[in-house]
C-alpha cells in the first residue's frame, strides 16, 4: 500500500457513533485511501468494532476495526493531536473551511510532522458546541440539496479521499509522475 506522510499522522475520530454499520464503513473508507488510524469516543452500545454489522461493512478493513482505539472522552482522544479539525453541518458558523482548503492545511501540517485529528460527530446530532470548541479548524462539506448532512461513513470517505488526492498532488508536483500506484 502506498504510504504518504499524511497517512501516518492523521487520525479519524468518530465521536459517539450510534450505528455499527457506520463504524465498519468508516474503517473501509479510510483504508481505501491508505489511512488506518481510527478512534472511537464513547461509541453507542452497538457501535463497536466487534459488532457483526461493523465487521460486515468493513470489507477488507477488519484490521482497521481491530486496531481502533476507544476513548471515554473527546478531550482524551485529541490529547496527542497538534491540530484538530472538526466537521460541522451547521450554517452561520464563521471561519469554516471547505473540504479542499482543509485538505491543503492538513497536508501541510502532516508534511511538517504534526499529528492531526479529524473529528466526526454522532449521526443524529453531530458535534455539540462544547466539542466544537476543542477544534482548531472547522470543516463543512457543502450540500446542494436541502439536506443537513451526508451519512457519517460518507463524510469520512469524502474527507479521506480529499486528503489522499491532495497528498498525491503534492507528491506528483514534487517528484514528477508517480509510477508506483
Amino acid at each position: 500500500m502506498l504510504a504518504l506522510p499524511i497517512h501516518n499522522a492523521t487520525t479519524f475520530v468518530l465521536a459517539r457513533p450510534h450505528y455499527p454499520e457506520n463504524v465498519g464503513a468508516a474503517a473501509r473508507a479510510i483504508k481505501t485511501m491508505g489511512f488506518s488510524r481510527l478512534a472511537l469516543v464513547r461509541p453507542g452500545r452497538l457501535a463497536v468494532p466487534e459488532h457483526e454489522m461493523a465487521l460486515k461493512m468493513a470489507v477488507k478493513s477488519r484490521d482497521v476495526l481491530a486496531d481502533a482505539v476507544r476513548y471515554s472522552s473527546l478531550r482524551e482522544a485529541l490529547a496527542s493531536a497538534h491540530h484538530v479539525v472538526a466537521t460541522t453541518s451547521r450554517r452561520g458558523v464563521a471561519g469554516v473551511l471547505t473540504l479542499s482548503d482543509s485538505a491543503v492545511l492538513i497536508e501541510q501540517l502532516t508534511a511538517q510532522g504534526h499529528e492531526v485529528a479529524i473529528v466526526f460527530g454522532n449521526e443524529k446530532t453531530g458535534l455539540d458546541a462544547d466539542e466544537l470548541t476543542l477544534a482548531d479548524t472547522l470543516l463543512r462539506i457543502p450540500m446542494a440539496a436541502d439536506q443537513p448532512s451526508v451519512n457519517l461513513a460518507q463524510a469520512v470517505q469524502l474527507v479521506a479521499h480529499a486528503l489522499f488526492a491532495r497528498a498525491l498532488q503534492v507528491r506528483t508536483a514534487g517528484h514528477g509522475p508517480d509510477t508506483t500506484i
